[in-house]
Parts: C-alpha cells; sequence; structure tokens
C-alpha cells in the first residue's frame, strides 16, 4: 500500500512536503543494497566474461546479443536452450528470434534495418529490452512500438505468453559511450508495472475505468436538458444541440494533444490526467451556472476537451500494466465504460431535469467526477519509462556516477518540437490518407458511432413522441445499450479465451486478418438492428421490439470495435498511438454531426426511411470488412506502414 501511495500524487506531494523524509524508495533508504552492477561500475566487464561461456544455458544467456557473424551451427545450440528455459516451442517464436538477430546485425554493421520513418515514431518505451532477456515482462504498449516486423511481433507475443518464472537478475546494458542503463532489477521488480500485485492493478484500472465512464457519461447526460436550454436562451432545438455535438467533438481533439504528452518520460501519464481533470471539474462550475447561450457551447466545448485524456491515455496505461495476452480482457472493460457512458447517462438526468430544471443535468458532471478526481490522486505511475527515469536519478545521487542513465532519458534528448508535432497532428492524417486498410476501417467506425449517436435524436421522437414517455422513461429505453454491450462481452470474452488464445499458443501468432472472423458475422448485426428499429418504430408496436433493434446493433458496433482495433494494433504496432488518435478524432468529428444532421433527417423523412438510410450504408461496409480479410494480406504487403 505504501508503494502505491509513494507513487501517487499524493505521495509526490507529500515526499515534497517532507524533503523525501517520508514514503521514501528504496535507494533513499540507509539499509539499500545497491546492486554491484550499479554500485560498482567495472563489475559489468566482469559479468561479460562470465556470460561468454554459461555453465548451464538459460533465457538470458540465449537472449544475450549475437556476434556479428554468427553461424547456423551457433544458431543450433541457442535454439535448443530456448526450448530448455520453455521461451517457445513454435516455429514462430524461432522466427522472432532470427528477426532479433538480423537487427542486432544491423546495429552493429552500423547500417538501419529498419524504415527510417518508422523508427521516428519509435522515442520512448525501449527501457525495457525484451531482445536481451526473454523472460523480462514490458508493457504492451512498449512491446507493439517496438515491433517493426511480424518476427518481432511474434517474439513480443511468445514472451508475454510464457508462465512466470523464477526471478532472474536484469544486468544492465553499457554503452560504446560508457553510459550505463538503468533498468529493472530483477524480472520480478515489483517497481515495473507488469509486476504489481493484482490488487494494486484492479485499483488502477478501476480508476481508468470509472474515469471514462464519468466522462463519457457528461456528454449525453446534457441531452434530456436540451429543451430546456432552447427556452431559456430562445435558440432552436438544432442549436440547443450544440451542447452535445461540442463535447463530442472536443473529447475526439484532445488526444492529439495529451497522447504525445503522457508518452514523454519526463512527464508521463499522472501529470496529463490531474492537470486536465482539474480543469474540467473547475469549468462544470461555471457551465450549470452560465446565463448565456455562447457561453454554455464554449464551456461544454472545453469540457470535453479537458475530459479527453480518458480517450486518449486510459488505453495506454491499461497497456502499460497488462501484457498483449491480458489486455484485449481488460480493453473490451474500458471499451464497456466507454460504451455505456453516453448510454448511462439520460438515465440519471432524465427524471432529475423533469423534476430540477435543465440545469440539473450540468451539476450532476461535476457531482460524478469529483470523487474520481479525488481517487486519481491515489492513481500510481504506470509509464515504465517514466519510472526508470526517476530511478536513474536516484542511483546517480546514491552512486556519484553520472554515467547511470534510463533509456528513456537518452530517447528523450533525441526529441524535438518538430517530431512531437509531426506525430501529434500529421501521422493521423497521413496514415489514412495513405493506407486504404485504415481510410476504410477509420470511415466504418465513425459511422457506426455517428449512428450510435443519432440515437440521442431518435429516441425523443419515438418513445416521447409515438410511446408517450416521459423524459425519464425515455432515458431507460437506453439501457437497450447497456444490455446489448454485456451480451458483446460474453461472447467476445468467450471467443478469445476458448478460441484465439488456445490457437496461438499451439500455432503460433497468425496473420492479422484473422482477428477479423468475428466481424464477418457480426457485420451483418447492424444493419439488421437498425432495420429492426426503423420499421418497427411505430405507436401500434410495442415498445419493447424497437428497443431489441437497438439491443442487436449495439452487439455489431461493440464486437466491430474490438475486432478492428485488434486488427490495426497487429498491423501497424508501431504507428497505433497515431492510429487510435486519428480514429478518435475521425469518429468524434463524425459523430458531432450526426447530432445536426440526424434531426432534419428523421423529420423530413421520418425515423423508418430516415434510420433505413443509415442501415443501408452499413450494409455497404459489409462488402468492406470481407474485402479487408480476404485482401488483407496483398493490402498489407503494399502498405508503407505495416509490420513486414
Amino acid at each position: 500500500m505504501s508503494g502505491t501511495i509513494r507513487d501517487a500524487p499524493i505521495g509526490q506531494i507529500v515526499r515534497f512536503i517532507t524533503r523525501n523524509r517520508l514514503l521514501q524508495y528504496p535507494e533513499e533508504k540507509p539499509d539499500f543494497k545497491c546492486p554491484n552492477c550499479y554500485k560498482n561500475p567495472g563489475a559489468d566487464e566482469k559479468l561479460d566474461v562470465v556470460r561468454e561461456e554459461p555453465a548451464v544455458p538459460n533465457v538470458e544467456t540465449v537472449m544475450e546479443e549475437a556476434e556479428p557473424l554468427e553461424s547456423e551451427e551457433e544458431v543450433e545450440p541457442r535454439e535448443e536452450a530456448m526450448e530448455l528455459a520453455a521461451v517457445s516451442t513454435s516455429s514462430s517464436a524461432h522466427s522472432a528470434d532470427d528477426g532479433d538477430v538480423d537487427a542486432k546485425r544491423g546495429e552493429s554493421d552500423g547500417t538501419d534495418a529498419v524504415d527510417l520513418e518508422k523508427l521516428d515514431t519509435v522515442k520512448t518505451g525501449l527501457t525495457t529490452r525484451t531482445t536481451r532477456t526473454g523472460i523480462e515482462r514490458v508493457s504492451s504498449r512498449v512491446a507493439l512500438q517496438k515491433s517493426v516486423t511480424r518476427a518481432d511481433l511474434e517474439q513480443q507475443w511468445t514472451i508475454a505468453s510464457q508462465p512466470k518464472g523464477p526471478t532472474e537478475p536484469i544486468e544492465p546494458e553499457k554503452l560504446d559511450d560508457g553510459t550505463i542503463l538503468v533498468d529493472w532489477y530483477s524480472t520480478d521488480d515489483r517497481d515495473n508495472p507488469q509486476n504489481w500485485s493484482i490488487k494494486k492493478k484492479a485499483w488502477a484500472s478501476t480508476l481508468i475505468y470509472l474515469y471514462t465512464l464519468s466522462v463519457y457519461m457528461g456528454s449525453a447526460i446534457y441531452a434530456p436538458s436540451e429543451e430546456g436550454v432552447m427556452h431559456a436562451f430562445g435558440v432552436s432545438i438544432d442549436a440547443a444541440s450544440l451542447g452535445l455535438s461540442m463535447y463530442v467533438l472536443a473529447y475526439g481533439i484532445g488526444p492529439m494533444l495529451w497522447s504525445p504528452l503522457s508518452e514523454i518520460p519526463i512527464i508521463g501519464r499522472n501529470p496529463p490526467y490531474i492537470l486536465s481533470y482539474i480543469i474540467f471539474i473547475i469549468i462544470s462550475i461555471p457551465t450549470a451556472l452560465v446565463d448565456n447561450f455562447a457561453g454554455l457551447v464554449v464551456l461544454r466545448f472545453l469540457q470535453g476537451f479537458f475530459g479527453s485524456p480518458c480517450l486518449a491515455t486510459g488505453g495506454a496505461s491499461l497497456g502499460d500494466m497488462y501484457s498483449l495476452v491480458q489486455l484485449p480482457y481488460m480493453l473490451s472493460l474500458w471499451a464497456f465504460a466507454a460504451t455505456c457512458g453516453p448510454a448511462l447517462g439520460p438515465i440519471i438526468s432524465g427524471f432529475s431535469v423533469a423534476a430540477k430544471g435543465w440545469r440539473w443535468s450540468l451539476w450532476e458532471i461535476l457531482w460524478m467526477n469529483a470523487p474520481v478526481f479525488i481517487g486519481f490522486f491515489f492513481m500510481p505511475e504506470t509509464f515504465g519509462p517514466t519510472i526508470l527515469l526517476k530511478r536513474a536519478k536516484r542511483l546517480r545521487k546514491l552512486t556519484g556516477d553520472d554515467r547511470l542513465k534510463s533509456q528513456s532519458e537518452l530517447d528523450q534528448k533525441a526529441m524535438n518540437a518538430r517530431e512531437v508535432v509531426v506525430e501529434a497532428l500529421w501521422r493521423p492524417i497521413q496514415l489514412a490518407l495513405l493506407d486504404p486498410s485504415i481510410a476504410f476501417t477509420h470511415g466504418y467506425i465513425a459511422l457506426i458511432y455517428g449512428i450510435f449517436y443519432s440515437f440521442f435524436e431518435a429516441f425523443p421522437i419515438v418513445f416521447v413522441g409515438y410511446h408517450g414517455f416521459n423524459l425519464g422513461e425515455q432515458g431507460l429505453s437506453f439501457l437497450s445499450i447497456t444490455v446489448g454491450v454485456i451480451i458483446s462481452m460474453v461472447i467476445y470474452w468467450a471467443y478469445q479465451y476458448w478460441i484465439v488464445l488456445p490457437s496461438i499458443v499451439k500455432n503460433g501468432l497468425p496473420a492479422p486478418e484473422r482477428m477479423l472472423i468475428p466481424a464477418l458475422f457480426v457485420t451483418f448485426f447492424c444493419p439488421a438492428g437498425l432495420f429492426m428499429f426503423a420499421w418497427t418504430s411505430r405507436a401500434s408496436i410495442h415498445w419493447i421490439v424497437p428497443l431489441i433493434g437497438v439491443c442487436i446493433f449495439t452487439v455489431g458496433i461493440f464486437i466491430i470495435f474490438q475486432v478492428i482495433f485488434l486488427y490495426l494494433s497487429f498491423t501497424y504496432p508501431q504507428f497505433q498511438a497515431s492510429l487510435f488518435a486519428g480514429n478518435d478524432l475521425f469518429r468524434s468529428a463524425l459523430a458531432a454531426g450526426a447530432i445536426h444532421f440526424s434531426r432534419p433527417l428523421f423529420r423530413n423523412l421520418g425515423v423508418d426511411s430516415g434510420v433505413s438510410l443509415l442501415a443501408a450504408l452499413t450494409a455497404g461496409c459489409i462488402a468492406g470488412v470481407y474485402i479487408l480479410y480476404f485482401f488483407g494480406a496483398t493490402l498489407r504487403a503494399r502498405s508503407r506502414f505495416s509490420a513486414k
């Protein structure tokens, strides 16, 4: 518990006030025994001599850097040693190791084996070097960013899927200029977020889920207030909906800033969380009190922008803590919070707005988020490069040896403002413009996300206009979305547990297109659910029938989101941060537009024809999913960004 508090913002405040006398790190305690490799840098050379002829091959020795001219006879015993160490028994693991050897040869020759443009994106997170020790636990985000080729990706997955072995010391790497790279002390180092206890991971994950849920609820919780805003400020209902659309647009723009900031080691994950969240909380007060419409719209935009780190960095924080094997389950819980947030918002505000007025929903945003914000003062830092950077500073102070540095410090020095801006603003757009697979997936997800937000305009017409629901009862109709998400998660988890993971263990990492198999089935759910909603939304048909259609549509979009994001991660591993930032921007922009075009669409064509038009668009995307599945390998081969 003390370690959790020490690494959290509240602990850092206590340390600052007490001048590091309380909540000390191990390196600051009098009884700390500094590892010989850091205390006496000359010990590195002795250890290197020992490693040349190990008595018994182990995982560390087999993953040590190979000589530039390694023969086939030398590769054979190395593969046998890997089998003894239970690194992998599959051919995919062997190919991954060979890819690693080739990379090291490239380094020794002074040549670049990897496309220079791809190397530009690898700025941080290289402190955990799985190519040196196959039993190190690395964050999923780092593992993907380091994967330039398919062989790299297979190796990272193989390492992540290993059972936990005995504790092994990790020897620091010594660079040619004498720099000693500070690393985790052992494979079970408790400061490594991958090695945190279940309770500590659960605490940090729960905070992220609650944060995401609360901020996303803040979007649609405003929907029942639109009519009150219209009367209070004398604007049209279309103008009143700007309070919803600007919030949605802003939390799509926010990741373009917050995501790159959280990847800078000297900053880490927590400062963007705390700084943006406190501004979000403060802005929530004038938003509920504002007495002019323009001010309300601007403040709602700022709310969405400063609430967006849950979208920009939440998934990255989960990737810091969970391996590639565990991450799909954790991300699906995060997606559950993100999807159910907009659905639960109208349920909360529907009854309160009817009783207390339109401002009540805006106060509820403050009441929901304030406790979560307090919880974030107890959120430990999850970014490994940031943790190791601070450790390197403490070791330099302890030993007086300025050669002790973290890899993230070296990477950070190589950064410049232009590169950060390019990665944050241009790269997401470049990927979408120059790669047809990315362009299609962005467009498809944006379309179904926009349709999802069009429900906030369609539901009042159907359930208030046709079935006579009041605002509170209309809010309850959004529970159909939550039911759909729960059904989706059960299906997705079962598929991952009983089909995907056993197949990977048996056959190795499949082609990325195999990740799309569930989408081949559920892509039909989107038009089916929409057509059902469209043609049963009438007073003569019981209200439960169109809600079943909404539930079917939700099952489709939730599973499609999961499999497409997984497909993109394994096809373009080095560019995942830019990919998801771009996807956030595209889908939020279309969702913001959908809020405005859906009302006149349904008013002019009717809900039946209007929703049918949207259903037809999703039906057209079915062909794209099948093209991506059957011809994805060809598209990947032609792409300049995919892992070859």
